[in-house]
């Protein structure tokens, strides 16, 4: 799956382990998970995959966040995404857009 970052401070936390703005700090055993769960997201090929490992949690968001999809990163936090599909050549990929690692409880 093609993982993208649709805010500047996801991509830096995935790569860096820590975004540059007060705004987005989290506890290093939150950034850890993020890391593993992107990474993940990264090997998976589908939305099918996603739904086979029982540990992600995975889930299509109803309400005000309808069109996205999360996995669990702790009880507290998931990561928030965008599936949608790209045509390269006679291949099609998933893309996966990050759009938010949030407080489940806000």
């Amino acid at each position: 799956m093609i993982v993208e970052f649709s805010k500047p401070y996801l991509k830096e936390l995935y790569e860096t382990g820590k975004a540059s703005d007060k705004k987005h700090r989290f506890q290093p055993e939150v950034v850890n998970v993020y890391k593993k769960r992107i990474t993940t997201l990264k090997e998976k090929a589908t939305e099918a995959d996603l739904s086979q490992i029982k540990s992600l949690h995975y889930e299509r968001l109803k309400g005000d966040k309808k069109g996205l999809s999360s996995v669990r990163v702790n009880d507290k936090y998931r990561v928030e995404f965008a599936l949608s599909e790209r045509a390269n050549g006679d291949a099609v990929f998933e893309v996966c857009d990050i759009t938010e690692l949030s407080n489940h409880y806000k």
